[in-house]
């Protein structure tokens, strides 16, 4: 069984400032409209989160600042942060509806009931253990890592390919040996986060367990394609993760208004492709997906439907719902200038747990 995390409040969380929201809660709708449209109920079923407990946020967060959240959902004015995640009247309890679907899916899988799952309302890949950042009030993804780390599922891989860093998520489980990739755009300072450069490997025991790929401004799908096929395969296939948690933020797609990456839905589909050829290798086919970024409505919720139809290998529907222009090329200067970043990243990784990369 497949499940897709959903409940009608779903339609009305979002943590943006309010020029956003629109774009946020509108996704969801559109997405859930496409669950229809294009029968992915076939093959999904409806589960219906809550509201994570207390102590699945510890797992992630510190309780200064679960109290913080609380206290400040009780107000109903400022910020989370330094202005970016407003304090929305309630924000505590629809963070924690958001990220319980997440939680839901995950347990679900552990028990054996659920084979993938998918949450719109999750991905929040920019909270950090004490603090809120971009959006993002509660880490679902570290929580759902954690929890299934607990629950004796050691081999953990989480593949972020959301517009932005994964930088909350990298922070949270920095020196833990799960396996955290991120592709991203890299163009620091002025680029958000302005983290997530190929030198970030992790410390302690997650040394070599954090893996980033800094897409250069207008990168393409040559280039994700290009460092998933050369560092990503590999070295997920050393790792032999026994579950995937895919961060699907769809804010990397050409003519999104954030980030000024050109990929298209021939990336997500090659994605898709990694994800489902790995977990049947080594994970019984599971694998845990969560939203992330994406300010196109109809794009984001396209890409979704895209990836979980290719998942469970509906191809004609995944045809119907391609870009009509696929496979963007970048500047030829960027190409070479990332190919060598990639190689050195890939002689890194060599060094540190012995892949080979040829």
């Amino acid at each position: 069984m497949n499940g897709i995390a959903f409940i009608d409040e779903y339609l009305n969380i979002g943590f943006t400032p309010i020029n956003l929201l629109n774009r946020w809660t509108s996704r969801v709708k559109t997405f859930m409209e496409l669950y229809t449209k294009t029968n992915l109920s076939k093959n999904y079923k409806i589960i219906t989160p809550i509201s994570c407990k207390i102590q699945d946020l510890l797992l992630a967060h510190s309780k200064k600042y679960i109290d913080y959240v609380r206290k400040m959902g009780e107000k109903g004015t400022g910020y989370l942060d330094y202005g970016d995640t407003p304090a929305y009247k309630d924000v505590f309890d629809k963070a924690r509806l958001a990220c319980g679907g997440t939680i839901i899916l995950a347990k679900i899988i552990i028990n054996r009931k659920l084979k993938i799952g998918f949450n719109p309302q999750g991905g929040f890949h920019h909270a950090k253990k004490d603090a809120a950042s971009g959006f993002c009030v509660f880490n679902d993804i570290a929580i759902a890592a954690k929890i299934f780390y607990n629950n004796g599922i050691k081999k953990i891989a989480i593949i972020d390919i959301d517009g932005h860093h994964g930088d909350g998520t990298q922070q949270i489980l920095y020196s833990e040996r799960i396996l955290k990739i991120s592709f991203h755009k890299y163009d620091p300072p002025w680029f958000y986060p302005g983290t997530g450069n190929i030198y970030e490997l992790g410390e302690r025991e997650g040394y070599g367990y954090s893996v980033n790929i800094p897409l250069p401004d207008g990168a393409g799908d040559d280039l994700f394609i290009y460092a998933l096929e050369k560092v990503i395969t590999p070295l997920l296939y050393y790792y032999k993760p026994e579950i995937i948690i895919g961060q699907m933020g769809v804010d990397a797609h050409i003519g999104d208004p954030l980030v000024g990456l050109r990929l298209t839905s021939a990336s997500y589909e090659r994605f898709i492709e990694l994800v489902s050829e790995i977990s049947s290798k080594f994970s019984y086919g599971r694998f845990l997906g969560t939203g992330g970024g994406g300010y196109v409505p109809e794009t984001t919720a396209r890409m979704w439907s895209l990836m979980l139809h290719k998942l469970v290998k509906n191809e004609d529907i995944v045809k119907k719902l391609k870009d009509k222009d696929e496979y963007t090329i970048s500047d030829a200067y960027k190409i070479t200038k990332f190919k060598k970043e990639i190689t050195h990243l890939a002689e890194k990784l060599s060094e540190i747990h012995g892949i080979n990369f040829s």
